[in-house]
């Protein structure tokens, strides 16, 4: 049943510290009982924003720090791991791929975006091979991912994953890389199996160095656009699944679950990604074709865990702080019904979007999502 909606101090919605439920979990806990199919205390709250968003966030509830915020908003937190660079020198606003990126400002924030492709030029596999040199997973250092988790085993840990294509894009330029599909469906497989074979060796020497502590890994890729599907499903079973097929056994093989990240009206193919492997679909941006929350829920949620579902396009920004419980009370009802949802944005809260609302979506969860 709902709790109280008696307000705590300040009015921020938050119920008054004596109608509080017990926690019994740790945030690790928690997130578990949600991949594993059990029962948590309460629905798992995860917390995805640009950094200028997270600055007017810390100046509004005056936290100190974002460990501050996230006990303030009571975050799950996720305790990220990853290797160290150390290979050749990359120059400033480039990445170890030789893509070079320049800040773009947008009015309330920046966006880094790619402006030199490296691969552009070539028109066979033959030059490509000639010319470039790929990176390999001997330029970074794993030795310090143990100390990464030191301390912090109440937390579900993320590492290790793939988002090849994505990365395919700024090595041929957006336009390009969509063409390639067509024309030159050699350079692709060829440069995904480069791109993918990395993913998967720096994902297996971080398995390594923790076994049996990851939680998840972040297997992506943005198919989707508002209305449907940006690749023919055609092309995502040719070039992407059987890819992703061996970078999720790889994560289940350690015990991990498969964190799939897949913006827009990406339907169409969720029971190929299904029975490829994944375990979790992220972000549910429900107001985007086909992506409605109740379909979703009663086709897919005795086989998904579904993470977000805060609508960031509508909602979060031009929404009002009663639109934003509304929401999260429908989420909570839809994509939590029976368990099996994680409440976060659909995305990364932008910097347009009023703390007020940020505040509103995470009390408001906290409020109702007692199990």
């Amino acid at each position: 049943m709902p709790r109280s909606r008696k307000s705590g101090p300040r009015g921020t919605g938050v119920p008054a510290r004596g109608d509080r439920r017990k926690e019994t979990m740790t945030p690790r806990e928690r997130w578990l009982a949600v991949l594993r199919r059990q029962k948590p205390d309460r629905v798992p709250l995860d917390y995805w924003a640009t950094g200028e968003a997270t600055q007017k966030l810390l100046k509004h509830l005056g936290c100190a720090d974002t460990a501050a915020m996230y006990r303030r908003l009571h975050i799950d937190t996720v305790v990220g791991v990853g290797p160290k660079y150390v290979g050749p020198p990359v120059p400033p606003k480039a990445d170890v791929f030789g893509c070079r990126f320049q800040d773009v400002d947008y009015g309330t924030g920046v966006y880094s975006e790619c402006v030199h492709y490296p691969l552009a030029a070539f028109t066979s596999v033959d030059e490509i091979e000639r010319n470039y040199r790929w990176p390999s997973p001997d330029w970074y250092d794993y030795s310090d991912i143990p100390r990464q988790v030191e301390g912090k085993e109440a937390y579900p840990v993320r590492g290790g994953g793939s988002e090849p294509f994505l990365i395919y894009k700024n090595l041929r330029g957006q336009e390009q890389a969509m063409v390639d599909l067509v024309a030159d469906p050699g350079i692709v497989h060829y440069c995904l199996d480069k791109l993918f074979e990395l993913a998967y060796q720096s994902t297996l020497r971080m398995f390594e160095k923790i076994p049996g502590k990851v939680t998840f890994s972040y297997v992506a890729e943005d198919m989707g656009g508002q209305e449907g599907l940006m690749f023919s499903p055609t092309h995502i079973r040719e070039f992407l699944i059987p890819r992703m097929k061996r970078m999720i056994h790889l994560i289940h093989s350690a015990g991990a679950c498969v964190f799939h990240h897949n913006d827009g009206a990406c339907r169409p193919i969720l029971p190929d990604m299904i029975a490829a492997g994944i375990d979790v679909l992220n972000p549910i941006q429900w107001r985007c074709k086909g992506m409605e929350r109740e379909g979703l829920k009663r086709d897919f949620g005795d086989r998904l865990v579904f993470h977000g579902g805060v609508d960031n396009q509508q909602t979060l920004p031009f929404g009002s702080v009663a639109d934003v419980r509304r929401e999260v009370a429908d989420n909570l009802r839809l994509l939590g019904r029976g368990g099996g949802y994680i409440l976060g944005p659909c995305h990364n809260i932008q910097a347009v979007s009023p703390p007020e609302n940020i505040v509103a979506m995470y009390d408001t969860a906290y409020e109702l999502g007692w199990q």
